[in-house]
């Protein structure tokens, strides 16, 4: 049995923005692979999670869409990060990192 690790709430936002800022335009299944890569396979991805948190990105002006072809000749939707969505990511990274110390802090109290 492999253990998946569950996101928080939020956190799949950081994670498409911060995808798309590294490595430009990419289609839904490209953004969804390459996040499970950097994980390690330790998250999996399907369409019912992706997607959402695209359409909900892109309505809060955060990325923006447009129709190309994939390498496999498909018509895909190619996401790209914009300018507020570069501003959110600078905003994400840092109330991750408050979150992050304060759970660190928190596990190394002594009881």
């Amino acid at each position: 049995m492999t253990d998946r690790t569950d996101l928080l709430q939020g956190t799949l936002d950081l994670l498409v923005l911060k995808t798309l800022a590294s490595l430009g335009s990419l289609h839904g299944f490209g953004i969804a692979r390459r996040i499970e890569q950097v994980a390690g396979g330790s998250v999996l991805l399907n369409q019912g999670t992706i997607y959402p948190a695209l359409v909900r990105l892109e309505g809060r002006g955060w990325i923006s869409s447009e129709w190309g072809t994939s390498d496999n000749n498909r018509r895909a939707r190619y996401y790209s990060i914009t300018a507020a969505g570069r501003k959110q990511l600078k905003e994400e990274v840092a109330n991750w990192q408050r979150v992050a110390a304060l759970v660190d802090a928190i596990l190394a109290a002594e009881a």
